[in-house]
């Protein structure tokens, strides 16, 4: 496939973000929020066929849906009540990309409230369902601001997903085995691969350097062995984006919907 020059950040992430599901056979894809489902519907059609994905509400289908007011007869492939989504989940058969507020060194994350819980300084979403789903399968992040507000310090305000941390499991209790993927920001793609779960940066966006992103995340990064600058996004890989999201909704999931490759400072 051809590499382009001219691609928005945006789009850069979502093709990278795609990469989250690739090897994962058949199973339940679901991207959370604009950029998360353009990337599995992106996965689907180049990189594996396998994937079942839901239409948000009661069907799965085989064919990634595009973005905005529906035109006709979706291709529905079968019925997916809660029931159904349920029983995937617990089975582990599911791969999540979603999008904390918050993410710790321990890759817990946090999509409830900003601030004590008893006292929130921003009420959001609640942990709603998502402590069970950090157990029970696969989760990738997706996050549209990489700083210190989000990469935190400390622990997380609210641990609203499981990660590598024991200090809430009761004495005697082993932690799950917790599966996370990866993490796609707009500076960089990272996983929590390195020695004992560590952060590692596995890609840099075009234009960022290592200490960019060391400055603004919260706790220490690792460079991992096979660095590499985020791959651009092909021409083919792009007008398959625009036919998913035809009413660009991507050009508003990031402030000013910047260039892909970043200018070089004056």
């Amino acid at each position: 496939m051809t590499a382009v020059e001219d691609f928005s950040l945006a789009e850069l992430m979502i093709a990278a973000a795609a990469e989250a599901w690739r090897h994962d056979g058949e199973l339940l894809g679901s991207g959370i929020g604009t950029l998360p489902r353009l990337a599995v519907g992106l996965a689907k059609l180049t990189i594996e066929d396998g994937l079942l994905l839901s239409d948000g509400e009661a069907f799965a289908t085989e064919e990634p849906l595009p973005l905005g007011p529906r035109q006709g007869q979706a291709p529905f492939a079968g019925w997916m009540p809660y029931s159904r989504v349920f029983e995937i989940l617990w089975s582990g058969r599911r791969h999540a990309m979603v999008t904390p507020v918050q993410i710790d060194r321990w890759a817990q994350t946090n999509i409830s409230c900003l601030g004590d819980f008893d006292k929130p300084k921003v009420q959001l979403l609640g942990v709603r369902g998502y402590p069970g789903n950090s157990i029970s399968h696969k989760n990738s992040f997706l996050v549209t601001g990489h700083g210190k507000r989000t990469f935190v310090e400390g622990e997380v305000d609210v641990v609203s997903s499981v990660g590598f941390s024991d200090a809430h499991w009761p004495a005697g209790m082993k932690r799950p085995e917790i599966a996370i993927g990866i993490v796609v920001t707009d500076l960089c793609v990272m996983d929590f691969g390195g020695p004992d779960h560590a952060a590692r940066v596995l890609s840099l966006h075009p234009g960022v350097s290592f200490a960019d992103v060391q400055a603004a995340t919260g706790f220490p990064l690792l460079r991992a062995e096979t660095m590499s600058v985020t791959p651009a996004p092909t021409a083919e890989q792009l007008a398959i984006i625009a036919r998913l999201d035809p009413t660009n909704l991507r050009a508003s999931a990031l402030k000013g919907n910047p260039p892909g490759v970043r200018a070089a400072a004056a």
